[in-house]
């Protein structure tokens, strides 16, 4: 009924498949750090007080009052989650409710179902149409505050979308005298 060659080539399928993403990392799109893979979670039904440091992301949907030191990582506060805390993290999503100054040295996403009542320190912001914010936004990374956050000047803080510098372009010479040359398109 079952032959080894049957057994094998099944237990090299179950190698060979991909370890299935946390559903939070899929719904929240980009991590900050691929490969990783390692998502802590603060589930809906707990609630924590105190200071949270890590070298992980983290979702959070349950409670947390205090301070957030996540500053080379991911902090996604999920749409059940609520944080009356001081953040800094290197990228911080925001679905659910947040009580207090943000400091990101990436970039702060505010979506849609996001309540914010505090203040933004942050190179890049993004605000969906629907989030409720009340507070400052500040994106100069050369303000005091974010480099006392982060203790960095601002020349190591840069988006990781800035475009790579190109030496200008030289100009073409048209080297044919045919009213036929160039491209092959017609006026």
């Amino acid at each position: 009924m079952f032959h080894k060659r049957d057994m094998n080539d099944h237990e090299k399928r179950d190698h060979a498949a991909p370890a299935p993403t946390p559903a939070a990392a899929e719904s929240h799109g980009q991590n900050s750090n691929p490969g990783r893979g390692v998502i802590a979670s603060i589930g809906p039904s707990i609630s924590i007080q105190g200071e949270l440091r890590g070298e992980e992301d983290l979702v959070v949907e349950g409670k947390f009052k205090g301070t957030v030191q996540l500053k080379k990582n991911t902090l996604t506060v999920g749409t059940k989650g609520s944080i009356d805390a001081e953040v800094f993290a290197h990228t911080i999503l925001v679905d659910g409710t947040v009580n207090g100054d943000l400091y990101a040295s990436e970039r702060i996403s505010i979506r849609k179902t996001a309540r914010i009542t505090g203040n933004i320190f942050a190179p890049r912001i993004s605000l969906e149409d629907g989030a409720r914010f009340r507070g400052t936004i500040d994106m100069d990374t050369e303000n005091e505050a974010f480099r006392k956050a982060f203790g960095t000047a601002a020349a190591a803080v840069k988006p990781a979308s800035s475009p790579a510098e190109r030496p200008p372009a030289e100009p073409i010479k048209n080297t044919q005298t045919s009213s036929k040359s160039g491209s092959g398109a017609h006026a």
